[in-house]
């Protein structure tokens, strides 16, 4: 090899070393950040996940017309088996409500108590709540409330043509649904309790947001939780709010605070 051949590979290889050298700080920059998320953001990412993969497949999805007429959703992505007999089950998630906006920022909640099957294999389950009419968000709205006792609950229509069937509007304020191992189904939830997850609201938020004024839309929702509102409207497009639907005709509403993107 030549004497100038030998300074040309030299220099390539001291070029691939400093390009290595600042590269890879980078690279786990970013993994890092992605690791020290909190878990409440985690929790929307895999939120998000949950609606996709079980709207994926319409002819064992959530009806379009069900989910239409819905007020507010949850999803609790996860809910395990922390203890043996009925009231070990528990989780974590998200809820949101429709409001003149779009749908509003993420309100964290927790799970708690109920059975609904998690006693199988003791595998953890996806849960996906909808909230279907004003007595129902009015539960919510509490920030604490049991299924089966302030609001009625019973499993859900499943299926692209389910949602002909108008008795499930009949049945409860809030119908229920959960998956494991791949099989969606309605499920019934009655003895769970929701409430809100106050430490996870200052988490996401910064500082304590009441329940309320997450879910009527007067807090913007944060960048974190973008991808999952448009998600969630892909798949249920905005309609007239509860506090615009349930006034009078020729009442006119009074503005909300806006959960558009910011």
């Amino acid at each position: 090899m030549t004497f100038l051949k030998r300074i040309m590979l030299s220099c390539l290889v001291a070029m691939t070393a400093s390009v290595l050298f600042f590269a890879l700080p980078g690279w786990a920059d970013d993994k890092d950040s992605e690791n020290d998320q909190p878990d409440v953001v985690k929790r929307i990412q895999t939120s998000t996940d949950v609606l996709n993969e079980i709207m994926g497949a319409p002819d064992k999805a959530i009806p379009e017309k069900v989910l239409s007429d819905a007020r507010c959703i949850a999803v609790v992505p996860s809910m395990v088996k922390i203890a043996v007999g009925f009231g070990g089950n528990h989780g974590k998630g998200i809820a949101t409500c429709r409001t003149d906006h779009g749908w509003s920022a993420p309100a964290p909640i927790a799970m708690t108590g109920g059975s609904f099957g998690l006693q199988i294999g003791g595998q953890a389950v996806d849960v996906v709540m909808l909230v279907m009419n004003e007595k129902g968000m009015n539960s919510l709205l509490s920030s604490k409330f049991k299924l089966g006792g302030d609001a009625s609950a019973a499993a859900g229509p499943i299926g692209r043509d389910a949602g002909a069937d108008t008795d499930w509007k009949m049945k409860a304020e809030v119908l229920t649904y959960s998956r494991a191992r791949g099989v969606f189904a309605g499920v019934d939830l009655n003895g769970s309790s929701i409430t809100q997850d106050k430490d996870e609201t200052r988490i996401l938020y910064g500082k304590m947001e009441p329940f309320k004024d997450l879910l009527y839309g007067d807090v913007p929702a944060p960048k974190s939780s973008h991808e999952f509102l448009q998600t969630l409207a892909k798949y249920a497009p905005n309609a007239p709010s509860p506090k615009q639907s349930s006034l009078a005709p020729g009442q006119a509403s009074a503005p909300t605070g806006t959960s558009d993107n910011k």
